[in-house]
């Protein structure tokens, strides 16, 4: 069961051990009164955390809190953390500066901690520990490679802001022993107009995502997205050259029952820290969501036109009892260790219930009354950028806070969404559904590439909804849900060539007949296969294909009466056909098809 406190000290060589619950104080936490006071403790172990409440003096003592959390091992990636503990060189109250040097401790131990060594090599050890002191740095706020702060082991950093470091060699998982004053109370941390601050959880609990970010105060200063660092594992090296990294994206909506998650696409860089060409998509696995765990630091971006003075604010309302191992929180490494724990006892207190459900895709399942896609843009078939469109009765023309999200990472090869009234580039966009809708899709390349469109997560279209992409200037509209849009490009900006529409105009219906029975034919290029779709058996007497020469390539008369009609289109010239069906009462219809075979 949980233990509740209105004000706790613990003296002398007293600790509490608190295992698997949470822990809560009302006000502040005392750990020791004098200088000499070193030993009083509390230990939370078995995704135990500790919640404080209203108080305003803030802790105070030279004994620690003791908590773990594990990262990536990988010696050569970094993770984002932020630290739930301050330094305790001084007794007074309040919250502490981070020293890398006063707070890491071995993991494993209890009463006899042993602080982590540091090295100058580039390679952490992992046991006994040795941390690279040369990766561990800090960005308060920039907007460019040069504005990264070095840390290194004795640098100090207030609570509230991030800092990276690189993990370790010889162990599958990286566990840190996090030791010193518990972070409480109101925290904050400079933010700056259209800047990227590195801050985090500040607290030895989980952070709610959607209380931090809908907090009147973050809600008027921030851009509504956070930004999580996720490289790719399967470079072996230190060089800036060599990297292939990107941001995750994340937020959720006002009510709570909307979150949007983008995976990073990785991206390379040059020796300076400016872009080099976009990378692979991520193919790891990782997922940010709503329950932010302890040690997880990621990006936030001010405003356009905030007050120079601006901080972005974490306060005790934004914590929340919500375990790791839950469906709604994940630290973001390669991997969780596996933990037992009932099922039953995921989440202690109201506040951390979360009514997100996951599919197997690893997904928010929307409520029925929201719609969505995700489309997949492929560069060359080497990396990809995926873009979310998300429909329901309150998206606005205008930005949405909380549903769509801004790409802080653009640069070289890129495609993208814009709205009415930002000129930011948007990665995840957010509109009321109308099918009459004509979604602009902006394409920028520096040099010549292939270019492919699938289209994945559909959720609450009906079935018989096509999803198209509208070349404009050739006028032929691509099904996303029948086959992939595939284009060779130029460099150039592509802003007003492609748009994604939900009609297809040249659909040219003399009568009803056709709408009515759900007539459908298109090109299926995976299977290299065009189909006629006609549930309601209406008798065909011919069906032509023609290409844009006006020569016919495939005829069929006097077809039997089947719901269904498959042609095979392997030996086919790729191109724009015309599908020409008439009917026994002389009604048509006529069509365009792309055939593009694999």
């Amino acid at each position: 069961m949980s233990r509740s406190y209105s004000q706790l000290s613990v003296r002398d060589t007293s600790y509490i051990y608190v295992s698997n619950t949470v822990m809560y104080v009302e006000d502040e936490i005392n750990l020791g009164t004098t200088a000499a006071e070193t030993d009083p403790a509390i230990y939370l172990r078995n995704e135990a955390q500790l919640i404080q409440g209203s108080g305003t003096t803030g802790n105070s003592g030279r004994g620690r809190l003791s908590v773990e959390q594990e990262g990536t091992v990988h010696n050569y990636a970094y993770n984002y953390w932020a630290s739930p503990v301050g330094h305790v060189d001084v007794v007074a109250n309040g919250n502490s500066n981070f020293r890398a040097d006063a707070v890491f401790f071995e993991p494993g131990t209890i009463l006899t901690p042993t602080p982590a060594g540091f090295t100058g090599s580039y390679d952490g050890v992992a046991s006994p520990l040795q941390i690279a002191s040369y990766w561990l740095w800090a960005y308060n706020p920039g907007t460019a490679y040069s504005d990264w702060d070095h840390l290194q082991s004795t640098g100090e950093l207030p609570a509230g802001y991030g800092f990276t470091m690189k993990g370790s060699t010889g162990s599958p998982f990286q566990a840190y022993d996090f030791r010193g004053k518990p972070n409480s109370g109101t925290i904050t941390a400079e933010i700056l107009d259209g800047q990227s601050t590195l801050v985090g959880n500040p607290y030895p609990s989980a952070l709610d995502a959607l209380k931090y970010i809908h907090d009147p105060v973050n809600a008027t200063l921030l851009n509504g997205t956070l930004y999580f660092w996720e490289q790719d594992q399967t470079v072996m090296s230190h060089n800036l050259t060599s990297y292939k990294g990107g941001y995750a994206t994340y937020t959720i909506d006002a009510s709570g029952s909307t979150e949007t998650f983008v995976p990073a696409t990785f991206d390379t860089y040059n020796g300076d820290g400016s872009l080099n060409t976009t990378g692979a998509s991520s193919t790891t696995g990782k997922r940010v969501k709503q329950f932010i765990p302890i040690g997880q630091g990621f990006m936030v971006v001010g405003e356009s036109g905030i007050p120079t003075t601006s901080v972005t604010t974490f306060k005790n309302e934004h914590r929340v009892f919500y375990r790791e191992s839950g469906e709604a929180s994940e630290f973001f490494k390669v991997q969780d260790a596996a933990t037992s724990l009932d099922s039953s006892n995921t989440t202690y207190n109201p506040e951390a219930q979360s009514t997100i459900v996951y599919g197997t895709n690893g997904f928010q399942v929307l409520p029925a009354d929201i719609k969505r896609f995700r489309l997949n843009v492929d560069f060359n078939d080497t990396y990809t950028r995926q873009m979310v469109q998300t429909f329901l009765d309150t998206a606005t023309p205008a930005f949405d806070y909380g549903l769509e999200i801004k790409n802080i990472n653009a640069g070289g090869n890129e495609v993208y969404f814009k709205n009415d009234t930002e000129t930011a580039e948007l990665i995840a966009q957010a509109f009321a559904f109308d099918d009459t809708l004509k979604i602009p899709l902006h394409i920028n390349l520096t040099e010549d590439k292939a270019i492919r469109i699938r289209i994945s997560d559909i959720q609450n279209f009906d079935d018989d909804q096509n999803i198209y992409i509208h070349d404009i200037e050739n006028d032929i509209y691509y099904n996303l849900r029948a086959q992939n849009f595939d284009v060779n490009l130029s460099a150039g900006l592509y802003d007003d060539a492609f748009e994604i529409t939900f009609k297809d105009t040249d659909e040219t219906l003399t009568v009803d007949t056709f709408e009515d029975s759900n007539f459908n034919v298109f090109q299926n290029n995976n299977q290299s296969t065009l189909t006629i779709s006609n549930p309601k058996l209406l008798s065909i007497t011919s069906f032509k294909l023609i290409d844009m020469s006006g020569k016919q390539v495939l005829y069929k008369g006097n077809l039997k009466n089947e719901s269904r009609y498959e042609f095979n289109t392997s030996n086919l010239s790729d191109g724009v056909y015309m599908a020409m069906t008439t009917l026994s009462t002389n009604e048509t219809l006529n069509k365009k098809v792309v055939i593009s075979n694999k």
